[in-house]
């Protein structure tokens, strides 16, 4: 479903001759191409939309240290353009949960897998990430997770 919403992108972005977006979502399906590719070399089948998720966070993160960069060097060309590709590969993102709502679903995550400390902190995740994949940054989550155990 989201390569078929990606190819059509791509369409549109040639008939309204937009090469900021267009040159993005080639990028996008180049990476996606790759990733099936590695996949298939483990024997494993092509990525499915939760996948294909995880390859864009890490695009979007890949830009946003590369904005990071740019501005530290006074490159503001080159971070603005790293910014319109975020905002390009965001918008095939599910909309991001709240706080409120994360907190509930690792509240709800920890009493289903019966965690009790902070070895139990992989299985939390886990859960977390095959139901809520693209829907919540990962990176602060841990945070929660840990915080949410030790207590």
């Amino acid at each position: 479903m989201l390569r078929d919403d990606i190819n059509n992108a791509v369409k549109d972005a040639m008939r309204a001759k937009d090469e900021r977006k267009l040159s993005t979502l080639r990028m996008v399906n180049s990476t996606i191409k790759n990733a099936d590719i590695a996949a298939r070399g483990e024997g494993k089948p092509p990525l499915s939309d939760a996948d294909l998720l995880g390859v864009f966070q890490k695009m979007i993160k890949q830009r946003q240290e590369s904005v990071e960069l740019y501005d530290k060097g006074g490159r503001a060309e080159l971070a603005n353009q790293e910014r319109e590709e975020i905002a390009i590969i965001t918008a095939y993102l599910p909309k991001q949960m709240s706080d409120d709502d994360v907190k509930a679903a690792i509240a709800a995550a920890v009493a289903e897998t019966g965690a009790a400390g902070m070895k139990d902190m992989g299985k939390v995740i886990a859960v977390l990430k095959t139901k809520y994949a693209g829907q919540m940054d990962f990176g602060k989550v841990s945070g929660l997770v840990k915080a949410a155990l030790s207590s």
